[in-house]
Formats: structure tokens, C-alpha cells, sequence
């Protein structure tokens, strides 16, 4: 097992059974995405990219009250004092948002969100980030931008990638609540485990860890990256990619393991 020594580090990172936990440890400001946890966390992520088949499957989660708060209001407004009225920071910290998110589904590993908190405005967005997203009973997701003058308009990127247009809308242009079970009917979450998301995550990512570490691999690159393309464009790399997977080695094991009947042993 791997984790941080640091047990004050902004996001606490632990490794075992194939499992990798990134934990939000920023709970006095609701874990909010100041522009020093946005690279913290993305400092993790390559944490993570670099084990290789040692993590097969992350799971974020949060200590505090809130899963994330979004980004830091207090330290986006201490900027408008700056000459500029904080343009060139505001513009900093949207594009390092940006690619943390992006960053999450480039990593060719699945990332399930386990969320038994509030997740609001780009905390929101983080979950829909995520490939998965388990919620406890308690969880509850808002996009409240129009409650303070500020539009969410780059959480509504992942969230219309996440749910029907008229659900995300309506989440965007009220700023309402959604409670557990209704965003596993919209589809912004999986599941709801009445044993907590933690629990439920873990049980998921336990799953998905026994299963081909390369088809996991090609199957989410692919998914991205054939999602919005035309039917023909879709295929092609789809199809491009079936080949490219019955060449890697574990197609190669896990095909002559079903036909001699027995389990398959992925190579390391």
C-alpha cells in the first residue's frame, strides 16, 4: 500500500488493491478549487498516471461538509483590486480548471466520484468530470451561479456532457438543489448507496479492478473520443481501435482464458 506521509497535504492520496483514493483535505474552505488545490490535484493525477497497473481504478472522495465548493470566491475577489481588476487571474484559473477537468478524462484510468456531501457550482462540474459518481443518501448537487451573478457556465461543459439538455438547463438557470435520487434519475450519478458513497465506490472500483487493465484503457480513450462524432467517424475509430485491442496482450489472455475455460491472468 501507497499514501502520503503528509496527512495535512491538500489532497491525501492512498494506493492498495489496485484502488487509488484521492481524498479533498481542504474541509475549513469546503475543498474549494483555489487555484494551489487545482494544482495540487493535478499533481496527484500524474501521481497517478505514473503507477502504472498499480492503480487500475481512482476514487475521489472529501472530508468536510462539502465534497466541493467550487472555485474560491474569496481568492477570485481579493483579485479585483489588481490593475486589471483580476482579468489575467480570472483567466488563469479558468484555464488550469479547465485542464484538471480535462485531465480526468484523459487519465486512461476510471475515476468514480464518491460523493455523501454538497457538491456545488465546479464542484458540480468535477463530478461530472468523473467517469463514474456514487452518492450517498445525504448527497445534493447545484450549478448556483445565477444566484450571485455568475452563470456556471464552464460546470454546464460537463454537465450537458452528463445529462439531458432540459435537465441541465433547468439545474443552470435555477440554481436549485438536487437531491440524491434525482440525480440518479437525470443521470449525473450511477448509483445511490444507502451504505454511503465511499462504501459504494469502493464496492464499484473493486469491480472494475478484476476486470482487463489495456481493454480499460482503450475503452475510455475511445468512449471520449467517438462521443459527439458522425455514426461513420464514430465506427472508424471504433473500429480502429477493436484491432489495435485483439493485438494488446490482454486480449490475448483473457480470450484464451474464456475458451480454455478458466480465469484469465492479466499480464503486468
Amino acid at each position: 500500500m501507497t499514501e502520503n506521509i503528509d496527512a495535512t497535504a491538500p489532497i491525501l492520496l492512498a494506493t492498495a488493491d489496485h484502488i487509488t483514493t484521492l481524498t479533498l483535505n481542504r474541509p475549513a474552505s469546503r475543498n474549494a478549487l483555489s487555484l494551489s488545490m487545482i494544482a495540487a490535484f493535478s499533481d496527484a493525477l500524474d501521481v497517478v498516471a505514473r503507477q502504472g497497473e498499480e492503480t487500475r481504478v481512482v476514487i475521489l472522495q472529501a472530508e468536510g461538509p462539502a465534497f466541493c465548493a467550487g472555485h474560491d470566491l474569496k481568492e477570485l475577489t481579493a483579485h479585483r483590486d489588481d490593475p486589471d481588476r483580476g482579468e489575467a487571474f480570472f483567466e488563469e484559473t479558468m484555464r488550469a480548471c479547465s485542464a484538471l477537468m480535462r485531465k480526468i478524462v484523459g487519465l486512461y484510468k476510471p475515476v468514480i466520484a464518491a460523493v455523501d456531501e454538497i457538491a456545488t457550482a465546479a464542484g458540480c462540474q468535477l463530478v461530472a468530470s468523473c467517469d463514474l459518481a456514487v452518492a450517498g443518501p445525504r448527497a445534493r448537487f447545484c450549478t448556483p451561479g445565477v444566484d450571485i451573478g455568475l452563470f456556471c457556465s464552464t460546470p454546464a461543459v460537463a454537465l450537458s456532457r452528463n445529462v439531458a439538455p432540459k435537465h441541465a438547463m433547468e439545474m443552470l438557470l435555477t440554481g436549485a438543489l438536487v437531491d440524491a435520487e434525482t440525480a440518479l434519475r437525470i443521470g449525473l450519478v450511477n448509483r445511490v448507496s444507502a451504505d454511503g458513497a465511499r462504501t459504494g465506490a469502493r464496492a464499484l472500483a473493486a469491480l472494475i479492478a478484476q476486470k482487463s487493465p489495456q481493454a480499460i484503457s482503450f475503452g475510455k480513450e475511445t468512449f471520449y473520443e467517438q462521443s459527439g462524432r458522425t455514426l461513420a467517424e464514430a465506427y472508424q475509430i471504433a473500429g480502429a481501435v477493436m484491432v489495435e485491442n485483439l493485438l494488446a496482450p490482454d486480449a490475448v489472455e483473457g480470450i484464451g482464458a474464456f475458451l480454455g475455460k478458466r480465469k484469465p491472468v492479466w499480464p503486468a
